[in-house]
């Protein structure tokens, strides 16, 4: 018997009477529908189409933009503020460090004086 199938699939021609795979009419569907999206992203609409903004004047304290600071300059500048605020925080932390030590001496001799007072009243 003589089917027309087998040999197209011999001849390795593909065999369209299965149909198409979900896998192939997704990929179909997707394609479809990015051809009609991209125009419509392309286009743009007169009221879109704005010129650019001038640029913000800089402020009064901000050199203008051919002066400014390099990113290593502000590195530079970011490591040196970190420094002083350390050295500030170390600084700041002595000296509450040497008011606790003053406080506690100042209260030691307190109770000290007491206590000669207190041993004085005893011998007499």
């Amino acid at each position: 018997m003589f089917n027309v199938h087998d040999e197209l699939h011999a001849m390795g021609k593909p065999d369209m009477t299965q149909g198409i795979s979900r896998r192939n009419l997704l990929s179909v569907l997707g394609l479809a529908a990015l051809s009609l999206a991209v125009p419509t992203v392309l286009t743009v609409s007169p009221s879109e189409a704005q010129t650019a903004p001038a640029p913000p004047a800089a402020p009064a304290g901000e050199p203008p933009p051919d002066l400014r600071m390099t990113g290593t300059e502000r590195r530079h500048e970011r490591r040196m503020r970190r420094t002083l605020r350390r050295q500030g925080r170390r600084i700041r932390r002595l000296d509450r460090r040497q008011t606790r030590r003053e406080g506690r001496r100042a209260r030691r001799m307190i109770r000290r004086e007491g206590r000669d007072i207190r041993r004085d009243m005893r011998g007499m």
